[in-house]
């Protein structure tokens, strides 16, 4: 296990020397989507002005407060609280993502399926896990919203957030094929398997 520390966006390589069980901090940039976003991105032809190419996306719905443009929100938001989303629900954005935008890597919590573990096996991407419940401690990681597309779509739409040592994140699945949800499914499942046996249920 190693500790990476990367500083948005980054290359397929720096991508690809992700493990699973290594730990990730994320630095600079940030870009925050979720289900709508993702909706009208593909299947309503939208797009965005926003250049997504080695960048990381968190899946999240930010709850912001709307202010008056400044230094400290360039947006005219400052985020109150920045949670992250189970991203199951947007496995069959993963690879349009990649394919289409660039995106390298993908936060979120409870993991994503197969396709998406294919997607970044094929074209060199990760999904950072991180725990639920921790959307406090997240938002202090957040500098300021710095931009936003697609904000008809509020809270859905396309965030920009200016981050500083967002993490650490766990690498919980990477470009070689590793899953610890597989793993974690598996060792399950044979758990069961033994205490059913014990049991004598067939």
């Amino acid at each position: 296990m190693a500790h990476h520390d990367l500083h948005l966006p980054v290359t397929e390589e720096q991508v690809r020397a992700l493990r699973i069980n290594d730990t990730v901090t994320l630095h600079d940039t940030l870009f925050g989507i979720r289900d709508a976003t993702q909706i009208h991105l593909f299947d309503h032809g939208r797009s965005t002005r926003f250049d997504l190419q080695g960048h990381a996306v968190i899946h999240t719905a930010p709850n912001v407060k709307r202010v008056a443009v400044s230094s400290a929100a360039p947006a005219g938001y400052l985020p109150v609280c920045v949670g992250t989303t189970t991203s199951d629900r947007m496995e069959r954005f993963t690879r349009p993502l990649m394919q289409q935008y660039g995106v390298r890597l993908i936060v979120g919590k409870g993991g994503l399926r197969e396709d998406s573990a294919a997607a970044f096996q094929a074209l060199g991407g990760a999904y950072l896990a991180i725990i639920g419940g921790t959307a406090a401690l997240e938002t202090t990681w957040i500098e300021s919203i710095e931009d936003v597309d697609m904000d008809d779509l509020n809270p859905e739409s396309l965030w920009r957030f200016r981050i500083r040592n967002f993490g650490p994140l766990l690498v919980a699945m990477d470009s070689h094929g590793q899953s610890l949800y597989t793993a974690v499914k598996a060792n399950a499942q044979a758990k069961r398997a033994e205490v059913l046996a014990r049991l004598g249920v067939k």
